[in-house]
């Protein structure tokens, strides 16, 4: 059968008025529209809904037991519409993140040209923090949520892990370690390190893993951001670790960037503040961010230049 919504909604009209002109008046239709909508109803359905007459219009008994099923289903109907376009609006509105800067330059950008492209209702704002500051803005309720390197404690923080990125070693073309496919640890002793400073997440991990395996180095600089970083390498103040997500190396930079052995990885985590409920707008936005953080290439940093 071939019956439209708009059929038997004027059908129900027309039974509420008792004729075609007030039910035409009601949903903004002729009455020659109306009378069409319903002789086609009644074709579709081989059976007779309303009598006519001059003066008034009479529903058949067909037609009553079919109107009375029908206000209960539509009433349904317009029910879960309204729901559903009630949900669709709430995905909509400001959504704040905060992000380390290594996270903000490779992952997020992608993050914001999806939800640009899947959902253009929603504003993403990304704040691009030191983890310090990042995870005070969750915990003070400055955003929504956040994407961090592992902070080790967690309270007041729900999260989740989303990413495993490994450290690497950057150093020039021309530096003695340079030749190598991979690197260990231990030959960093007595180099002189260019690292990111105290407020990034990386820093607690890199500073553990010497101090574990008992590798004395100089910190020749401590700087903010990792294009800085690649700069001082570039420049001959030191060597680096670099989390690979601040990959690629800058171009024309005469750099490489080498994996480092054994492997020390650091977790990437979506953090919420603990028993706060996301809007809609955010835990889509969340939910895209988890997706393309797990759809990333695993990371192979030999030789990258």
């Amino acid at each position: 059968m071939n019956i439209t919504l708009r059929q038997l909604r004027v059908f129900l009209a027309v039974v509420r008025h008792r004729g075609f002109g007030r039910a035409g008046a009601e949903i903004g239709l002729t009455q020659s529209a109306v009378s069409r909508c319903l002789r086609e109803l009644e074709a579709e359905l081989a059976v007779r809904l309303v009598d006519r007459t001059t003066r008034d219009v009479e529903t058949t008994p067909e037609g009553r037991v079919l109107a009375g099923e029908l206000e209960r289903l539509l009433g349904e109907l317009d029910t879960l519409l309204l729901t559903a376009r009630s949900r669709s609006a709430q995905r909509s509105g400001r959504v704040q993140v905060a992000c380390a800067p290594t996270i903000s330059a490779s992952l997020m950008p992608t993050v914001i040209a999806e939800s640009n492209r899947q959902y253009p209702q929603v504003r993403l704002v990304l704040h691009d923090l030191a983890q310090r500051q990042v995870l005070e803005a969750v915990r003070d309720g400055e955003v929504d949520f956040a994407v961090i390197v592992d902070p080790i404690r967690h309270d007041e923080l729900e999260l989740e892990t989303v990413l495993t990125d490994p450290f690497c070693l950057i150093c020039p073309r021309g530096h003695r370690l340079a030749g190598q496919h991979a690197v260990r640890w231990e030959a960093l002793a007595g180099e002189r390190l260019v690292l990111l400073d105290c407020h990034s997440g990386s820093r607690p991990l890199i500073d553990r893993v010497l101090a574990e395996r008992k590798i004395v180095c100089e910190i020749a600089q401590e700087v903010g951001h990792a294009t800085t970083v690649f700069r001082l390498v570039e420049a001959g103040i030191g060597i680096s670790v670099m989390p690979a997500l601040a990959l690629p190396l800058p171009d024309n930079a005469g750099l490489l960037a080498l994996p480092l052995l054994p492997q020390v990885t650091r977790q990437i985590m979506l953090a919420r503040r603990h028993n706060r409920s996301l809007s809609l707008a955010a835990e889509v936005i969340w939910n895209l961010v988890r997706a393309t953080a797990r759809a990333l290439p695993a990371t192979n940093a030999g030789g990258r230049a």
